[in-house]
């Protein structure tokens, strides 16, 4: 399993989580969030506006994706 990169960018307020590195997309997923789509699977997300959103009295942000976990047998 690949590990998990995360990369805040301060001046801009963007944040990106993700697995992989292979060519993909992003797709919109509204409110200044999108996936990271490669070979048909979600392999990260991004947020614009994320220390915004917090600074609005926010302690947690709901992202509009299912994330699901599962690591390769005899590992």
């Amino acid at each position: 399993m690949e590990k998990m990169k995360i990369w805040y960018d301060e001046e801009g307020d963007y944040l990106e989580i993700g697995f992989g590195k292979k060519k993909g997309y992003m797709k919109d997923i509204g409110d200044d969030m999108w996936e990271r789509i490669e070979e048909g699977k979600v392999t990260g997300i991004s947020i614009l506006n994320f220390r915004k959103r917090l600074k609005k009295g926010r302690t947690e942000v709901k992202l509009p994706v299912e994330v699901s976990f599962r690591e390769a047998a005899g590992r």
